[in-house]
């Protein structure tokens, strides 16, 4: 017997009836974060409730934690096609569990295989009406793939593509603090600080397209419904701009948040006329990165850089303010203390985002 439609389904369930199945995904942001675990923890628990649960495929290392989720449940070996295994689809639609779990959504089938990858193998579960859960990192996101290589220099082929993502049902970010997937990982110590600012801005990418995701799926809803009505969080974001900022990272950054909640961007420089003629070139040319952007640059005049920037994004409503800012603070501090911990208490109710500069 099928699992009733609960609360957690959502309104995605309730517009498409019960002819399809239904599609959960765990995305992590980074391998270490333990979205495995997480998900065999889901399915240990969903058996404890005495509902049926079927595992279709797991990683083919699973850390000690995930094994022990493992132990009680069942599962459906992988079929050998060729040189390779895959997701035996027969044998799950024959079983037809409530629920179906299944790890790796990005894994390409072997040649012979009833399906080119994975994720069309849960695609078509989905659509003969089993609910799976499934699982996949965002660097395996096809449409996020060169951008998330530039932030990891790690090259994925095997990939899934956003519009798969966006048909899920529910999706749950796995939300380890970067610290912690920096821990499980054996990433090198030399490059901590790299390092974790990579994770930082993996973990944000994460939480965007699963809150893109979230929009998607109820602006599909109201227009079934004939409910005209444009959604979005309107985030307001302005980019603060130096000769030291690592630009092309923050205005990459604050792009996809504008355009996934709609929202707008502008970039700023607070003019700083003693600044040298090499210093004023460097950002002469990171402003016209931004104009070829397409985002709107504006010079802002005020003695005090600090409270000159947040004048404008209280004047304008911003809700985000990324700036960059080195460890040697040379920029603002050497007249007006620290700029950190002042952007912080000039914030009131921004969200102050800092960028490490070019050098550091």
């Amino acid at each position: 017997m099928r699992e009733p439609v609960s609360e957690e389904d959502g309104l995605k369930a309730i517009s498409s009836g019960n002819r399809r199945g239904y599609l959960k995904i765990f995305l992590g942001y980074a391998s270490g974060v333990g979205k495995s675990f997480r998900m065999l923890d889901e399915a240990r628990r969903r058996h404890l409730r005495g509902q049926d649960v079927l595992v279709g495929a797991t990683q083919p290392r699973i850390p000690p934690e995930a094994k022990l989720a493992l132990q009680a449940l069942e599962v459906v070996p992988l079929k050998a096609v060729g040189e390779g295994v895959v997701v035996d689809v027969e044998a799950v639609i024959g079983r037809h569990p409530e629920v179906c779990f299944i790890d790796g959504l990005a894994y390409e089938n072997p040649p012979g295989a009833r399906n080119k990858s994975r994720w069309e193998d849960v695609q078509e579960l989905v659509q003969a009406g089993i609910k799976v859960v499934a699982s996949v990192n965002i660097q395996y996101i096809t449409e996020l793939s060169e951008q998330i290589e530039a932030i990891t220099g790690k090259h994925v082929t095997q990939t899934v593509p956003i519009s798969f993502i966006r048909s899920a049902d529910e999706i749950e970010v796995v939300d380890a603090p970067p610290l912690d997937a920096l821990a499980r990982t054996q990433a090198e110590q030399s490059g901590f600080d790299e390092r974790r600012q990579q994770l930082l801005r993996l973990r944000e990418l994460a939480l965007v397209l699963a809150a893109d995701v979230v929009d998607h799926q109820l602006a599909s809803y109201l227009e079934a419904h004939g409910v005209k009505q444009q959604l979005g969080a309107q985030e307001r974001i302005v980019v603060c701009l130096t000769a030291d900022s690592k630009a092309e990272e923050m205005i990459a950054t604050a792009q996809l948040i504008a355009q996934r909640f709609y929202g707008e961007l502008v970039v700023v420089n607070v003019d700083q006329p003693e600044i040298s003629s090499v210093e004023r070139a460097v950002l002469d040319g990171k402003l016209r990165l931004a104009r070829a952007a397409g985002v709107p640059v504006e010079i802002l005049q005020g003695r005090d850089p600090v409270e000159t920037l947040m004048a404008f994004a209280r004047a304008r409503g911003m809700t985000q303010v990324f700036v960059g800012h080195s460890r040697s603070s040379r920029f603002w501090s050497r007249l007006f203390g620290n700029p950190v911990d002042r952007l912080v208490r000039l914030s009131r109710g921004m969200d102050v985002r800092i960028f490490p500069n070019d050098h550091d």
